[in-house]
């Protein structure tokens, strides 16, 4: 098994629905071959949590029987793939595409969390602590290796720009979200890989001290540092498509560090 638990195919219907969508939407972008830039990755970003925030709200079960199997994983990302596509090209008729796209996905993404805090306002489970120093922690990682890049690898740095941060973000949120998650609040960790970084981590004699969540941290940290230094490259040979390869990379961090970021501020008391 090499995905997370919780994953389904939803029924034929909706999943033919959602392939046809996901192939003409695709088609267009490939048609009218947008730009892609730093901002563009950035603007980005709200969609990039649109899906996980979605899921959360799946989860808690407070998704009508219609919709739900749109926002099941892993058909949510698809979803917020073909809504996100479709704003993108129309945003590309306006004067300000970038922020039409960045601000459209915003207002989306508020929506799934503002059920999932009613939802752990009205259960009595909404305890942001825990969660909120975790994002705490992300900003102060971001900050401390994107200095240290902007330090030591210059001209790598200014060539991701604003996208090669948000991959370090994305990444720093997942990892210190997690840790946290299984360390503090006492959730299991889905993904099997993940898992298996935890366990060594709990065999060593630092367990009983500093929990098996850290070396999954630096594990995801190093990560993601090196792919936006392998990616620099790339970018500087050929932007559009390297920009999209860091939009890749900064959602799978993104998105799971905000479905963990919103799950325990809900369900964790």
């Amino acid at each position: 098994m090499v995905l997370p638990s919780g994953f389904v195919v939803p029924p034929l219907p909706y999943l033919l629905a959602l392939l046809a969508a996901t192939l003409l939407v695709g088609a267009a972008l490939v048609r009218e071959h947008p730009a892609v830039t730093s901002r563009t990755v950035l603007a980005l970003a709200p969609w990039m949590a649109l899906g996980s925030t979605l899921y959360v709200c799946h989860q808690l079960g407070v998704v009508p029987a219609s919709v739900a199997p749109f926002v099941s994983a892993p058909a949510v990302y698809l979803s917020t793939f073909v809504v996100a596509a479709a704003v993108w090209l129309a945003a590309r008729r306006t004067a300000a595409p970038r922020r039409v796209l960045a601000g459209v996905g915003l207002l989306l993404v508020s929506a799934p969390v503002a059920v999932a805090v009613n939802y752990g306002t009205s259960h009595g489970t909404l305890t942001p602590a825990w969660p909120l120093a975790g994002l705490l922690l992300a900003l102060l990682v971001t900050g401390v290796c994107w200095a240290g890049l902007r330090r030591y690898r210059v001209e790598d740095a200014r060539v991701v720009e604003g996208a090669g941060a948000l991959v370090v973000f994305g990444h720093a949120l997942d990892g210190i979200t997690t840790a946290v998650g299984v360390d503090v609040l006492g959730f299991g960790e889905q993904t099997p890989l993940s898992r298996l970084i935890m366990e060594f981590a709990g065999s060593l004699p630092t367990a009983s001290v500093l929990g098996v969540g850290w070396l999954f941290v630096l594990v995801k940290l190093a990560v993601a540092v090196g792919v936006v230094l392998l990616l620099a490259d790339y970018v500087r040979e050929a932007p559009a498509e390297g920009y999209l390869l860091l939009a890749f990379v900064a959602a799978v961090g993104l998105g799971p560090g905000a479905h963990n970021l919103l799950l325990f501020t809900v369900t964790a008391a």
